[in-house]
């Protein structure tokens, strides 16, 4: 088990990547330099490896996979995940880990809203999906994340272990956030100066077709982690829609003794039933998420057995 790795999933970042491994390995020098190279053509692997990182190969396109291929491989004590852009510091690296080893904080946020992100990026959309994505999920999620989409991120073991990555794209950074939120644990932002990417650098995110997936994963995850305000609010509309085509059957019905809109008065029912089908669907999709919430504590205290007998077997090695 390695005592800290620095992932660095990467896609033709040729131009960046060699300075991003001297950073970081400059930052954390006891730190071992994982490149995961996912199918690059300009030979973003060969120079990762001139430059003294540990290169591997992911087939599966997408950012999503390649963080699953990480977490799967790779043991450590704590983990520190960076673009290879160049957009983000390597001087944020001891500080981190230091709110990981020390503080036992589950993910620390690399936050780049708080500082210089909407000064360098030149991308105006990019600014407003950040800015809307932070919104939704925090008020969604009653949480106070800072940065929901940056790319600089530490975890510890248990995070990496217990997290189950179904996200194939960019919106893995979504997945892990309010992953982190539902099972409670703890996280830590960390304000860091953000730069642009350099001249001849292109970005890899779609500012239209990421955006939607992205606003597609944070529907699904409200529905999955939270399923009673979500089927409550669809209960709620349906009840709204039926009684304002019910109220006037009804007041005709009070001044003349009459129901003149029998189908409408039908479809409404029909309405209500849906209501309370849908009442009952978050009821007992809530009760089974406690019970998962339950299974995940069990987990968590296996892996942190595991992390421990990890450790030990470390330590005997280097004495």
């Amino acid at each position: 088990m390695d005592k800290i790795a620095v992932l660095i999933p990467c896609y033709n970042e040729s131009r960046t990547i060699e300075k991003v491994v001297r950073d970081w390995k400059k930052a954390l020098p006891e730190a071992v330099i994982y490149v995961y190279d996912n199918n690059s053509t300009d030979g973003t692997g060969e120079i990762a490896r001139a430059s003294g990182a540990v290169v591997r190969r992911e087939p599966l396109q997408g950012k999503g996979n390649v963080i699953r291929r990480m977490f799967r491989e790779i043991n450590a004590e704590c983990y520190v995940m960076v673009d290879g852009d160049d957009t983000y510091p390597a001087d944020a690296g001891p500080e981190m880990v230091r709110e990981v080893l020390e503080n036992h904080a589950d993910m620390v946020v690399g936050d780049r809203l708080s500082s210089t992100y909407f000064e360098e990026n030149k991308r105006p959309f990019h600014n407003l999906g950040n800015a809307m994505t932070r919104l939704f999920i925090n008020r969604l999620f009653h949480s106070e994340i800072k940065d929901i989409m940056t790319g600089l991120r530490a975890f510890s073991y248990q995070f990496v272990k217990t997290f189950p990555v179904l996200s194939r794209g960019f919106e893995i950074e979504t997945e892990m956030t309010i992953h982190a939120v539902d099972k409670n644990m703890l996280i830590k932002n960390c304000v860091v100066e953000y730069r642009d990417r350099p001249e001849g650098s292109e970005s890899k995110l779609n500012t239209v077709s990421d955006g939607i997936k992205v606003l597609k994963t944070i529907f699904r995850l409200f529905k999955n982690y939270r399923p009673l305000p979500f089927f409550g609010a669809i209960t709620i509309f349906l009840l709204l829609l039926s009684a304002a085509f019910f109220l006037p059957v009804f007041f005709a019905f009070l001044k003349t003794g009459l129901v003149r809109k029998i189908p409408t008065l039908i479809v409404c029912g029909f309405v209500v039933l849906a209501a309370l089908l849908s009442l009952t669907a978050g009821i007992i999709l809530d009760s089974l998420l406690q019970k998962d919430r339950q299974a995940f504590e069990f987990r968590m205290q296996l892996t942190e057995r595991m992390h421990q007998e990890e450790t030990e077997r470390r330590q005997r090695n280097e004495d």
